[in-house]
């Protein structure tokens, strides 16, 4: 083997083990790591399985909602998501039929919602105002139809 591979080698190896043990400090240091815990849904049976047979909002804490969300053939249930400002809002989600996203516009909630699981994210809403909630996974023909908005007074 030539000098000058031996060398791109070493360096290319050295590289991949920098890469890895600061991707793996971050992982350790910040807390990230794959979803554990998932809880699954047969897909078929969302609308006789709680809480998902009732979807809505309720109230669980002060400042603190649920929202219970199907997402299914371009919609979501249900449609129109109205709370107060400064509220915390666990969502709840859950697909009837293909893959869905699901990403608040102007805020860091954004998650996959599959069929089989259920995918659950937090999100504080601190300013008043209307957020465009949308399905961000091409879903099929009338994908760019799957949205609704998040009102907060």
């Amino acid at each position: 083997m030539h000098r000058s591979e031996k060398i791109w080698l070493i360096l290319s190896f050295g590289m991949i083990l920098i890469f890895m043990g600061a991707t793996g400090y971050q992982a350790f240091t910040y807390g990230m790591a794959p979803p554990g815990g998932m809880e699954r849904i047969d897909p078929q049976k969302v609308d006789e399985t709680p809480p998902f047979d009732q979807p809505g909002i309720r109230q669980i804490g002060e400042n603190e909602y649920e929202v219970v969300m199907v997402l299914q053939v371009f919609s979501f249930v249900p449609h129109d998501i109205e709370i107060p400002a400064g509220s915390t809002v666990h969502f709840k989600l859950t697909s009837k039929d293909v893959i869905h996203g699901f990403q608040i516009v102007e805020t860091n909630a954004n998650g996959m919602v599959v069929p089989g699981y259920v995918t659950t994210l937090t999100q504080t809403f601190h300013e008043p105002g209307e957020y465009l909630l949308m399905c961000n996974e091409y879903c099929g023909a009338g994908h760019q139809h799957m949205y609704t908005t998040i009102t907060v007074k």
